[in-house]
């Protein structure tokens, strides 16, 4: 007998097909791509001035308590930690951003105290299981009273955990040190700014909202870099402060010596932002070599992290050191551009910012960070002096109280009892049914006389604060030049005007 076939199995289901429109996808699939590059990466927040991956270092660092005043840990245990925790976009962009923290040529205020070699102009770091971290005493003006209910906080990538938004930040800190960044179709480069100079200007704004910014540039007349140099170009720097647009060039700091015994030369110790000596000797070295500039014998390089720049040109015997010096401004990195684009968040939108929109964005967060704060600590002081006139209710007859709870059956008629006869409320009575013995016992009536008048005399100081906007303005600006008494320094890069 035949065998008969069988019919051949179904194709598998394929489930259900969707038909789309292949323009409107990838124009909605770039536009959520290129929001998130500029929001979650790229681009830094007007108001503290960090981007996403700088304030998860700055704030986890926090978190592991790595104060000033604690010793150092090994970087790579703070890469762990912030990308396991908040940020998982890879090590090396962690390390890479901790890094420039800790760069004093990067930045015009560290923000990381470093131990090992964190790098140089012309030169990586080591490897983060090399180096070292903790964070720098400004750092803590950036992230201290975030715990006071000062900034709003989100999930986590996972959401197991909060971190904020937005860090208080008690300095300028986008001006100060600038930021740099490239989004999907835009940019921004800041530049760095004298601490000094941003807060006389920032209290400067707040006593006078209608400030021009002409009389604004009296104290913040331009950029301050880190590695000094010279700023020849100061229209620029005005352009760039009307309309968060504007290009100026930064030459390095020269002047023309006797170098040796028999010989004048060019001896360079500052350098434009970012240039490294080595490249210059470099391209000095290669256009004598092609002999585009003509009466260089010698060129030493006594550059070193502990003196700074130090390059030594020599110049032969017949030839003019100040016309050399002219030809290699015009010809090497000696003088270059810098150019301003000024582009942060506002209201998580990217924004072009001229300086007293830029100045304006952050007082009107330390408006709303000393507010928040102010009520924090009211509702805490308000708690606390409750618990207070309670206990001074109780340590009249400490005797009783005692008796009574010994003669109560079980903690809640030991309760009543506390609040029935000496009228306290029910925290009150929890928190003396909580204390041990030990405690209860010690309190002195003189201790808890003056904290009851320490506590009303703060609720009164904070009500007063927060009844009157310019009693907190006030406050801004005086909180801002304590910090100022603290970190300005002197100005670092000249300015031709």
């Amino acid at each position: 007998m035949a065998k008969t076939k069988s019919a051949p199995p179904p194709p598998p289901s394929i489930g259900r097909v969707i038909d789309i429109d292949v323009n409107s996808e990838m124009s909605e699939s770039f536009l959520e791509y290129a929001y998130s590059v500029i929001y979650s990466r790229a681009l830094p927040d007007a108001r503290d001035g960090l981007k996403p991956v700088h304030r998860r270092i700055l704030f986890q660092m926090s978190e592991m308590g790595l104060r000033p005043e604690k010793g150092h840990v090994k970087s790579a245990r703070v890469v762990g930690e912030v990308m396991g925790k908040l940020h998982p976009h890879g090590d090396g962009a962690i390390y890479d951003a901790l890094v420039r923290m800790a760069q004093n040529f990067s930045m015009r205020l560290t923000l990381i105290d470093g131990h090992g070699n964190f790098g140089s102009l012309d030169a990586g770091p080591a490897a983060m299981r090399y180096t070292e971290a903790r964070l720098a005493p400004a750092a803590l003006t950036i992230v201290e009273e975030s715990d006071e209910d000062t900034v709003d906080f989100a999930s986590n990538y996972d959401g197991q955990m909060k971190e904020p938004r937005v860090l208080p930040a008690a300095l300028p800190n986008l001006l100060i040190n600038g930021a740099t960044g490239i989004a999907v179709g835009m940019a921004t480069n800041m530049a760095p700014h004298n601490v000094g100079e941003v807060i006389a200007a920032t209290c400067h704004l707040i006593d006078n909202p209608n400030a021009t910014l002409k009389s604004l540039m009296k104290h913040l007349p331009g950029p301050d870099f880190p590695t000094g140099g010279k700023i020849v170009d100061t229209e620029g720097i005005i352009e760039a402060y009307e309309s968060g647009k504007g290009a100026f060039k930064i030459q390095a700091t020269a002047f023309v010596d006797k170098v040796s015994a028999r010989k004048q030369g060019i001896v360079i110790t500052e350098l434009p932002f970012n240039v490294g000596p080595e490249k210059v000797v470099e391209k000095i070295a290669d256009l004598v070599k092609a002999k585009k500039i003509q009466g260089i014998s010698d060129i030493i390089d006594l550059s070193d992290g502990k003196n700074g720049t130090r390059i030594i040109v020599e110049a032969k015997t017949g030839y003019d050191p100040e016309e050399i010096l002219t030809n290699l401004y015009r010809l090497t990195p000696m003088e270059e551009s810098f150019s301003i684009n000024a582009v942060a968040l506002v209201n998580g939108q990217p924004k072009t910012m001229p300086l007293k929109e830029l100045l304006q964005v952050y007082i009107d967060h330390r408006i709303a960070v000393i507010t928040r704060r102010s009520k924090f600590r009211r509702e805490r002081a308000k708690d606390r002096l409750h618990i207070v006139e309670g206990l001074l209710k109780a340590i009249i007859d400490i005797d009783k109280v005692i008796k009574l709870i010994r003669a109560s059956d079980d903690t809640e008629a030991a309760r009543k009892g506390l609040m029935s006869t000496f009228k306290l409320s029910e925290i009150q009575a929890n928190y003396i049914l909580e204390m041990p013995l030990r405690r209860l016992t010690k309190f002195s009536k003189l201790e808890l006389d003056s904290e009851e008048k320490e506590l009303k005399k703060s609720i009164a100081a904070l009500n007063a604060l927060l009844k009157d906007d310019g009693t907190i303005r006030a406050q801004v600006s005086l909180e801002l030049k304590e910090e100022g008494k603290k970190f300005a320094t002197p100005r670092r890069t000249f300015l031709f005007k």
